[in-house]
């Protein structure tokens, strides 16, 4: 074993204990220290295969690779094949078995080649420098230009093939003139890409409307579609202003239980209609997920409550049918947008 091994494993963190719900480590010596919320990794001098959670940029998403006879740890930096292009990362989690058995090889994002080497980390540092001067550069030529884009980003290969550079704009953009003047400065292979407002909060992030960062940023890679029906069945204020995130469009986060409401809503009667039951005609109000109860109106004017088990033995038989009030227009949220009618950003 090299000299760094071993000082690398007398760092190491040999054991973890959970003491009061949050994880706490020890190291060798005894002293215990808190853990940062990131799951514990497997000691350095023990290299072992699995799943690992990266990032590529700070509070940045976390993509899940595949790894195998590599000692990792927490803060690490690692050189991965991320969507067949070669980045620099970080490591920042270790995916226990449970959830390694979840994420199948469709669903992880590559595989980590190895440590990076000192050299490679600086020049992870030249790139990002690159990316700042590239951004300004673009948005002096865009003014210049008077071209009527916003440049959102913009990313830089780590072997430096290929600058991207991301941009939203109300309609499509004649840019084929700025693509010379990026060209003639940086002799790299240039490409522009236009995106829309959802993938615009993805890449700059912020903070939601909940006080956390939005979604989108932390961990959704995949944007689910939200309708307004969603808004209504989760007995929501239809308001635009509290449904609708920085984006603009409805709040991811309304799609996350709707499975749940659905198959609550497939077991409870069609709320506004009469049903004819053996305590006479009621009529269902609304529901409440939380409780699984049905608040109804019977036929003296008087509000109760039934759950789903008293419901169905009241034998309710509806007494007609007709079509439900209209639902608030969605032009007000905004035109809706999927990720797969936009596609999926590149890393």
């Amino acid at each position: 074993m090299s000299n760094m091994e071993s000082r690398e494993e007398a760092g190491t963190l040999s054991s973890f204990a959970a003491v009061g719900g949050a994880a706490r480590l020890q190291d060798e010596n005894g002293q215990e220290s808190r853990d940062t919320g990131i799951l514990p990794l497997p000691s350095p001098s023990r290299p072992e295969g699995g799943i690992l959670g990266v990032r590529l940029h700070k509070a940045g998403q976390v993509f899940y690779l595949s790894f195998a006879g590599l000692a990792v740890r927490p803060g690490m930096k690692v050189m991965a094949r991320l969507d067949k292009d070669q980045v620099l990362c970080e490591v920042v989690s270790l995916v226990d078995r449970e959830t390694a058995e979840l994420l199948n090889k469709d669903k992880l994002h590559g595989e980590v080649l190895g440590p990076a080497s000192a050299q490679e980390i600086a020049e992870g540092e030249k790139i990002q420098a690159l990316a700042v001067e590239a951004a300004v550069f673009c948005k002096n030529c865009i003014r210049q230009r008077g071209l009527d884009m916003k440049l959102v980003d913009v990313s830089v290969l780590h072997d430096r093939s290929k600058i991207t550079f991301f941009f939203t704009a109300p309609a499509r953009i004649d840019f084929r003139e700025l693509v010379k003047d990026l060209v003639r400065a940086y002799r790299m292979r240039i490409e522009l890409r236009q995106i829309g407002v959802r993938h615009e909060t993805q890449m700059v992030g912020g903070i939601g409307n909940c006080g956390a960062v939005c979604c989108c940023h932390s961990f959704l890679r995949k944007f689910a579609p939200v309708t307004i029906k969603m808004a209504k069945e989760q007995n929501l204020f239809l308001n635009p202003a509290k449904l609708s995130g920085m984006c603009g469009r409805l709040l991811c986060c309304l799609s996350f239980e709707q499975s749940n409401y659905d198959e609550f809503h497939r077991q409870c009667p069609r709320l506004g209609k009469k049903y004819s039951t053996s305590q006479g005609v009621i009529k269902p109000l609304r529901t409440n997920l939380f409780n699984g109860r049905i608040a109804c109106l019977t036929a003296a004017n008087e509000e109760v409550e039934f759950s789903l088990e008293e419901w169905e033995k009241l034998q309710p038989r509806r007494l007609e049918a007709g079509n439900q009030d209209p639902a608030p227009r969605e032009e007000d949220f905004g035109r809706e947008e999927s990720w797969e009618e936009e596609g999926e950003l590149p890393l």
